[in-house]
């Protein structure tokens, strides 16, 4: 993805661009009616479609029923309501406080769209991913083109076949394929880019974008660290980090990627995450109906390059027919390992331990600030500690993935693992613009601010000092 297609080129991301340009520039998206139809027919579209969703989540990932539901249509469908209750509140215009110095005038805040939007999404959570960020793009009353990953085949081609039942092309439209229509799409000049995926693809847009000065939201990832105190509850901890770690094959954004556990307590964990893994999948998780694939051979060869025999502990079987990847725990790892190397994304769960909560903490702040952060611990000093003295794009304290689940928590990255935040409220914010908006009466005038200046300095000092 190193080129970019001249934009002076005639292609199908231009035509679109063409046609959602004139149609966002009729004004029809702008009325908060309109996009409450819009929201409503896509509810109604996934209800109708939910079926079909799962299955082709199972066969793109092996996703069963539950987790389809659970992690990709119940939860937008259940952001679709959170927005569709607010979203009149959003779009209203604010009135603000003006200082009295500006008397006599109003001061307003006006949500507007920015325009035509390009939303990219990834391949392991295929439908979730691609469908969040449209709702905060119509709720804010933007058009859209969507740009789904060749890689999850069979949910592209429903989404496709979803949208285009819904949505006329010039409002919303989908364009599939791999890297040269994505190219010829970042030739164009978006109103607003959302792109969700890997770091280096993610600098790759932030380029692109660059050129047109196009704001951009980046949902990356990295290696989020799960911080394990010796004062947990070894139960619910070792259910919590074995769910958020394997759920998915591993193929979370947000997933656990290495534990860092108080040498105190890492023999009693490592024995429970053993037995959960065997409770939850079986002793052959691959005959499992719960537990996935990975998405291609492409990525089940760079995650075989990472398992290493001699620290494995539990799991490791691999069968590259089925693309299968057992959940595995590897134990006495280190830095310089391949595995510690680069954002993981399949069902390896490292271990490390420490003897201080300052050393993991110098431990997580000696690498890029990771997506999510995760920490088990009975003792409220020791969770604030980390909690204030790390940066991470969230965070969930006694508990995995679960923060992004709220819709009154903006999820987002920092630094290497991402720029700006969605869900919620947070949809609509990152898909507006907030225009300022001061009004001035012409009842009179207060010649004062105009040259030659008769009011002395000090008065103006004194004016901005109280704030009037």
């Amino acid at each position: 993805m190193n080129t970019i297609v001249p934009p002076s080129v005639e292609t199908r991301a231009s035509q679109l661009m063409q046609k959602q340009r004139a149609f966002f520039n009729s004004g029809k998206t702008k009325a908060v009616a309109f996009r409450k139809r819009q929201l409503k027919a896509l509810k109604d579209a996934i209800l109708k479609y939910e079926s079909e969703i799962a299955q082709a989540l199972y066969e793109d990932l092996h996703k069963c029923e539950f987790e389809a539901y659970g992690t990709e249509t119940g939860f937008v469908l259940a952001d679709l309501d959170y927005v569709l209750k607010y979203i009149d509140r959003w779009a209203s215009v604010k009135r603000v406080s003006t200082p009295l110095f500006h008397f006599k005038s109003s001061s307003r805040i006006y949500p507007e769209p920015y325009g035509v939007t390009l939303i990219i999404s990834p391949w392991n959570y295929p439908f979730q991913l691609l469908v969040s960020p449209l709702i905060g793009a119509i709720a804010a009353g933007n058009t859209a083109i969507l740009k789904p990953s060749e890689h999850s085949p069979k949910v592209s081609g429903l989404v496709t076949k979803m949208v285009r039942e819904i949505f006329d092309e010039e409002y919303v439209a989908v364009v599939e394929g791999g890297i040269q229509p994505t190219q010829e799409l970042l030739a164009e000049q978006f109103d607003y880019i959302f792109f969700t995926g890997g770091t280096e693809v993610g600098r790759i847009i932030y380029q692109a974008a660059a050129k047109h000065l196009t704001p951009v939201t980046l949902e990356l990832g990295g290696k989020s660290p799960c911080i394990v105190d010796k004062d947990i509850h070894l139960e619910y901890t070792a259910r919590r980090i074995v769910w958020g770690k394997f759920i998915n094959a591993g193929q979370t954004c947000i997933a656990p990627d290495y534990v860092l556990v108080h040498k105190d307590v890492k023999d009693k964990l490592l024995a429970r995450i053993k037995e959960k893994m065997a409770e939850y999948y079986g002793e052959d998780p691959q005959k499992s109906k719960e537990y996935g694939r990975i998405i291609n051979h492409r990525h089940f060869k760079r995650l075989c390059g990472l398992l290493d025999e001699e620290h494995i502990i539990a799991g490791g079987q691999v069968d590259e027919e089925d693309k299968y990847i057992a959940p595995t725990v590897m134990d006495n790892v280190n830095w310089d390992m391949p595995v510690m190397q680069e954002e993981i994304f399949g069902p390896i769960l490292p271990i490390l331990v420490y003897d201080k909560l300052e050393d993991a903490i110098a431990t997580v702040n000696a690498h890029p600030k990771p997506l999510a952060l995760y920490v088990f611990s009975n003792n409220s000093s020791k969770v604030e500690q980390v909690l204030k003295q790390t940066s991470s794009g969230g965070a969930a304290v006694n508990d995995t993935l679960v923060h992004i689940a709220n819709p009154e928590l903006p999820f987002g990255g920092v630094g290497a693992s991402g720029m700006g935040a969605y869900h919620g409220k947070g949809s609509f914010e990152t898909f507006s613009h907030y225009k300022s908006v001061l009004e001035k009466s012409n009842l009179f005038d207060v010649p004062v601010r105009y040259p030659p200046y008769k009011v002395s300095l000090d008065t103006l000092k004194f004016f901005f000092k109280t704030g009037m």
